[in-house]
């Protein structure tokens, strides 16, 4: 897990890992709640802040989001959310001279300060906080650059601007601007923000008896050692009590086919389209550029939601679940009017919490396992989506050598190419949209970091075999379910 603090993530994972123990025990009860908050911080001293109270206070929040509930009532159907007692700690966004100042003769920053709030002192300029208006103009006008503005990390990294402060300096979440891309979770050096874990009610449906598949996004191959396959984490998984595994990548394949039609009819008539794949640039495009959403979006549901259909379609009444590097596809599960989708999302860390409780180690197998086609195992990565739609065209005999794509990858290509194309002055004729960048192996909750997956990824893909998509897709009845969000049939 690519973090600020290593030990911040293990902590969380040992919360998620124990939860899930309860609940497999069926006694995720407040009584055990509470003796499992004094089990994970004992005291007397604290381990990481002011003392035991808070740091108790703080797992009981963790407790509740691991047991997929709120820890704000505000937060209703938000799945990223703040851990307020956390949240505390975190200094205020401010402007501060530090100790390149000079004291210069001239002292432009005090007289570029409208509001009086630079002083000098003994060594240096110092800024009363209390009449700081947080302008900005006393750090441009320093010839030194000794004064600097410091920027709360989940503020910076949110692509949206969906993150403010209350008057207690407490991170406050615009539910009407956040997209759920989860980038501000592992970015808070004090992991005061999280999201909800849907763990809790996918052991109850194992223990109910239900048949549970687990759906492993394309980016899951190289996420850990080389030999560590999908055919090792679906063993795993069955281990755990689902009934199979299903790679989403198969998904990939069923959606490229899906929106290599939309594009082709859409290049016939010059119509600019963009993927609806990654749910944190659909949430983008629904928030904030709506008339692009109704407008210019893919009709085509994701992979994962492509793949659950089908599962549901050949296995009726089975629960569906997600498991990759993103955080916004929670919020695509819990998504209402998307019928058929995957029911549960969980990341990598939370599988792995949900394997420890149950003992269940990721070990390599003898056996293989490939469902999808090379071009839906790269669904993974920015360009992927692009090249497995075009492919799909050219398998279909059609000409592609005039279509230009742009490959959105981060939140700030996403942002300029949908402003461009809301301005009418988009050059290209598609977009494809990741606001992850790098494509989905750069996700929030990704498990190494990306050199080293990209290195294990291509040793697994040198494996598998060459197989066309639609030929792939001709094993599967494709005509027994819609690739639509809106569920009509072709």
């Amino acid at each position: 897990m690519i973090t600020n603090d290593a030990s911040i993530v293990e902590f969380k994972h040992r919360v998620i890992t124990e939860v899930c123990r309860l609940a497999w025990e069926g006694r995720l009860d407040e009584d055990s709640k509470n003796e499992l908050v004094k089990k994970l911080i004992p005291g007397p001293k604290p381990n990481y802040r002011c003392c035991i109270y808070k740091e108790r206070e703080i797992v009981r929040d963790r407790i509740r989001l691991a047991a997929n509930q709120n820890v704000d009532p505000n937060m209703q159907g938000m799945v990223v959310q703040v851990i307020e007692p956390a949240c505390q700690g975190c200094p205020p966004a401010s402007y501060t001279v530090t100790d390149n100042c000079r004291l210069c003769m001239g002292k432009p920053c005090s007289r570029s300060c409208h509001f009086g709030a630079l002083y000098a002192g003994r060594s240096r300029m110092h800024i009363d906080a209390e009449k700081c208006k947080k302008c900005g103009q006393c750090a441009a006008a320093c010839p030194y650059g000794a004064i600097v503005h410091l920027v709360r990390p989940c503020q910076t990294v949110c692509p949206v601007s969906a993150i403010s402060y209350d008057e207690n300096d407490l991170c406050v979440i615009d539910r009407d601007k956040c997209i759920e891309c989860g980038q501000c979770i592992h970015t808070c050096p004090y992991a005061a923000i999280a999201s909800r874990v849907h763990a809790v009610d996918i052991i109850e449906h194992i223990k109910a008896g239900h048949e549970v598949y687990a759906l492993c996004a394309p980016a899951t191959e190289g996420q850990y050692e080389k030999d560590i396959s999908m055919a090792a984490i679906r063993a795993a998984l069955k281990k755990v009590g689902f009934q199979d595994m299903v790679e989403v990548g198969l998904g990939g394949d069923m959606t490229a086919a899906s929106e290599a039609l939309e594009w082709s009819e859409a290049y016939k008539q010059g119509k600019k389209m963009t993927t609806s794949c990654c749910p944190a640039f659909v949430n983008m495009l629904k928030k904030h550029y709506p008339k692009l959403y109704e407008e210019n979006m893919s009709s085509t549901v994701s992979p994962v939601c492509g793949v659950s259909r089908y599962l549901k379609t050949v296995r009726p009444g089975c629960v569906t679940v997600f498991i990759g590097p993103c955080i916004a596809k929670k919020s695509e599960a819990e998504d209402p009017d998307l019928d058929g989708n995957a029911d549960y999302a969980l990341t990598y860390g939370e599988m792995g919490s949900l394997l420890a409780s149950r003992d269940v180690q990721l070990v390599p197998v003898e056996e293989s396992y490939q469902e999808a086609s090379l071009f839906g195992k790269r669904f993974a990565h920015s360009g992927g989506v692009t090249e497995a739609v075009l492919e799909c065209m050219l398998e279909r005999g059609e000409d592609v050598s005039g279509i230009n794509v742009c490959r959105a990858s981060g939140g700030a290509e996403c942002k300029k190419a949908l402003t461009l194309l809301r301005a009418g002055r988009l050059p290209e004729d598609f977009i494809e949209g990741m606001v992850c960048e790098g494509g989905c192996m750069g996700g929030p909750s990704k498990h190494r970091a990306e050199s080293e997956i990209k290195k294990a990824r291509q040793s697994l893909l040198d494996k598998a075999d060459g197989r066309k998509v639609l030929e792939n897709l001709s094993h599967y009845p494709m005509d027994q379910f819609s690739m639509h969000r809106d569920g009509k049939m072709d």
